[in-house]
């Protein structure tokens, strides 16, 4: 069997849908958008031998549970069937039939008036091509389909295929009389950066809600709430009932938060927040604002009317009610909650999906919302609460010194897009080095703000924070002399964003020409080309694989890659040794000359191409039909794909097959 690869050529956008995703769809991550889309197909691609001038050309696919994909064979009308195309070619002839084998389903729908017939979990589709060259050909191809589950289908899809079959020759038969030759491609799964980004979304949701449960405007309500539903309920039961209908509700009151931001930015404007000059330097001062409330310089609060308006709502009784008193508990406590929730939905807004920022809430909402059901439920435990005190205003405090670090991240974005150098690797880790210990010896009492005690004994777990954050602290020292830093890996600039330069070198291309190669902008020192042409030229000559590295400056993920995947030796060996590295910057802010300056259209999106940045994130939707950072695509000297590309993944296993199978490829190709 000989295998081939596979890539994604066009993402279909439809206004018109036959199944609309309701509400909770969104808040269980069923989205499909132009930067990222869920693939709940696996496709393989591969060929047998079953004759001396007979080949059979086997397209496989997997399904994620629930879904499933039409036949080939079903009436017009409905939805769409699977319709598999090879390209025509002179060295074969390709029959008109297309075989398929699975488990079939038949059903008759009354909505489209047809029986239905498809293939849930696995499905095989088979065509039969007749070789008249037994020589090695690439034999190219197209599958049409569309996937569905019992409640909703996603736009029908199309994917392209090519595969390098060799000398026929060369394939021998098994005992089945099916050829066997091992694939030099195995397609590598790309993965999802979305579920990745949704899952540390929703875990840092959680834990942000876990900490505004321990601010002093949310604390004390716990107790408070929670009696007076258990003592105005005619019975337990109808106390607990009455207390998961609260928390319910303040779910439902984030979420739609969550849902609003995503409607008011809109989906595409989200994917750019990121890596925008002025929401990176406006943020930044939005977290010193709060950074400055959490220190006590003054509260941040709602119009008390409209406070009291909400109040009122709350005297109702039955479900309206509970709502509004849950709605009058998220703005009461909006000077505690405010800052985290603000910082949350833009931090989430920035992965350019809906998702993002829905997720972040219901993560959120449920880590505040559950103790309200808990305790209503054991009302006992509330005599295990610790008692309000002047820790509160420590917790308060603590989450200032965190919104002061993590205002620098905003700051160090804007710097990076626009390549000012201003906040370089060396002062961003000095300034969380001094806010880290700051944060430290405030909790031992050494430094106080408004409304502070006097520190006379430390607790086991104050004591313990001190270690953690000392400890942390000391752990920043090394990587101001270039220690790799892997535990915060994304948060400070890169490691080449230094004041320390580096060399260029050039290298010889020709007699007559000279290429810039460089590694000041390249992570580990890396030597790679930022221009895709240059990096294509060099690499023809020292006739080598290309890596295209489409990456951003503010992009947390790539630099997670760089530090914790790329860092592995036989991955490093082979980015230094056979592989050409081009690193296109797709948030680059810098303008390009005005003669390269013009304006593209893609599909219904208008790319005016003015900097550099746009110029590279135009080049990946035009030619990968995606715009999500960090993307790897291994290309031969002509620019075309040899395997499936790479999207962030921690698994560094997955990652040096990738390289491998696509090295490997390369070199079968160049011997042809």
């Amino acid at each position: 069997m000989f295998t081939g690869e596979l890539h994604v050529t066009q993402i279909n956008e439809y206004k018109h849908m036959k199944h609309l995703l309701v509400f909770l769809s969104f808040i269980t991550g069923v989205t499909s958008t132009y930067a990222q889309v869920q693939d709940h197909a696996k496709w393989n691609y591969s060929v047998e031998k079953i004759s001396n001038k007979k080949l059979q050309v086997l397209l496989t696919v997997s399904l994620d549970s629930g879904w499933h994909i039409y036949s080939s064979e079903m009436a017009e009308g409905g939805p769409q069937k699977t319709i598999v195309t090879i390209e025509p070619a002179n060295s074969f002839k390709v029959s008109s039939e297309t075989t398929e084998s699975g488990k079939l389903i038949e059903k008759f729908d009354s909505n489209f008036n047809i029986t239905l017939r498809y293939y849930p979990k696995l499905a095989v589709f088979k065509k039969i091509i007749d070789v008249a060259d037994t020589s090695a050909f690439i034999l190219k191809g197209m599958v049409s389909y569309m996937l569905c589950t019992d409640e909703v289908c996603l736009p029908p899809e199309e994917k392209t295929f090519s595969i390098n079959v060799p000398v026929l020759s060369q394939i021998t038969f098994s005992n089945n009389d099916a050829a066997t030759v091992k694939a030099i491609n195995v397609p590598i799964k790309q993965k999802s950066i979305s579920q990745h980004s949704f899952l540390y979304i929703f875990i840092a949701g959680f834990l942000a809600g876990l900490a505004a449960l321990l601010t002093p405007c949310v604390f004390p309500m716990i107790p408070m709430t929670v009696s007076f539903f258990t003592k105005r309920s005619k019975t337990r039961a109808q106390g607990i009932r009455n207390a998961f209908t609260y928390a319910l509700s303040i779910i439902v009151i984030y979420v739609l938060l969550g849902f609003g931001v995503s409607k008011i930015f809109g989906i595409d404007a989200l994917n750019s927040l990121s890596t925008n000059l002025w929401f990176n330097l406006i943020f930044f001062v939005l977290l010193l604002v709060f950074a400055a409330s959490f220190f006590g310089a003054f509260e941040i609060t709602l119009p008390s009317s409209f406070v009291n308006k909400v109040d009122k709502q709350s005297g109702k009784g039955g479900l309206i009610g509970i709502f509004f008193m849950a709605f009058t508990l998220s703005l009461v406590s909006f000077s505690c909650t405010g800052p985290i929730v603000g910082t949350l939905l833009f931090e989430s807004a920035a992965t350019g999906s809906i998702g993002g920022p829905l997720w972040g809430m219901i993560g959120f909402s449920s880590a505040l919302a559950l103790p309200f059901g808990l305790f209503a439920a054991f009302p006992g435990w509330l005599n295990s609460l610790p008692k309000s005190g002047n820790w509160l205003n420590d917790v308060k405090v603590s989450l200032g010194f965190l919104e002061l670090a993590l205002a620098l991240k905003f700051l160090s974005n804007a710097d990076l897009v626009v390549q000012a150098n201003i906040l370089t690797r060396e002062l961003f880790l000095v300034l969380w080095i001094v806010i880290f210990a700051l944060w430290g010896f405030y909790l031992l009492g050494k430094i106080k703000i408004a409304y502070d005690n006097d520190v006379k004994v430390l607790s086991v777990p104050r004591l313990s924070l001190v270690i953690v954050v000392f400890s942390f602290a000391l752990y920043l020292v090394p990587g101001l002399w270039g220690a790799p830093l892997k535990l915060i890996s994304g948060f400070p600039p890169p490691d080449f964003y230094s004041e320390w330069k580096h060399n260029n070198v050039a290298l010889n291309t020709s007699s007559s020409q000279t290429v810039s190669i460089n590694n000041e902008h390249c992570p580990n020192g890396l030597n790679c080309f930022h221009d895709y042409d240059e990096g294509l030229t060099y690499a023809r000559k020292v006739n080598k694989p290309v890596l295209l590295d489409f990456t951003g400056w503010a992009c947390v993920n790539c630099r997670k890659m760089e530090n914790l995947v790329w860092t592995d030796p036989q991955i490093d060996a082979k980015l230094r040794n056979d592989v050409v590295l081009i690193s296109l910057y797709v948030d680059d802010k810098r303008a390009l000359p005005n003669a390269e300056q013009t304006t593209k259209i893609l599909g219904d999106k208008t790319y005016n191409i003015k900097t550099i940045g746009s110029k590279w994130s135009y080049l990946q939707a035009s030619k990968f039909n995606i715009n999500s950072q960090p993307y790897y695509v291994l290309l031969d000297t002509s620019g075309n794909t040899l395997s499936i590309s790479e999207g962030y993944s921690s698994d560094v296993n997955l990652y040096n097959q990738f390289l491998e199978e696509g090295i490997n490829k390369f070199r079968l190709a160049s011997k042809l």
